[in-house]
């Protein structure tokens, strides 16, 4: 990047400029609604494995493998992800994700403030 420019701004649409607008990170776990976005569960296979919840609708990406499953993931579509405590899991996530021009937020605090929150979860 040149002296005196701004990074361009992570719109989410798949070919940001000057005028998009940033892209929030995070998303509170009251906003979230599994029936308009497309939910991914991030936690880390161990975590995973260990749980027996998951939020309804979600589907389960290895954040380990995050190169195998990105190219499929829409650019036209909300995307929440979520990990246990929505720490550096689900930050990293985000990154790559904005980075491809994925419209994607996690939620703050994990499937843990989901639940806290009220939110339903399912046995998977």
């Amino acid at each position: 990047m040149e002296p005196g420019t701004q990074p361009l701004k992570r719109c989410g649409c798949g070919t940001p400029s000057e005028k998009c607008p940033d892209l929030p990170r995070t998303i509170a776990p009251a906003k979230v609604n599994p029936d308009t976005a497309l939910v991914f569960d991030v936690r880390r296979e161990a975590d995973y494995a260990a749980s027996n919840e998951i939020i309804p609708g979600a589907m389960w990406k290895n954040p380990d493998k995050i190169d195998a499953w990105i190219g499929a993931l829409p650019l036209t579509l909300d995307v929440v992800v979520y990990c246990a405590r929505g720490d550096s899991v689900s930050n990293s996530v985000v990154d790559r994700l904005q980075a491809a021009g994925v419209k994607a937020r996690y939620i703050e605090g994990g499937i843990e403030a989901w639940k806290a929150a009220g939110g339903k979860v399912v046995a998977k």
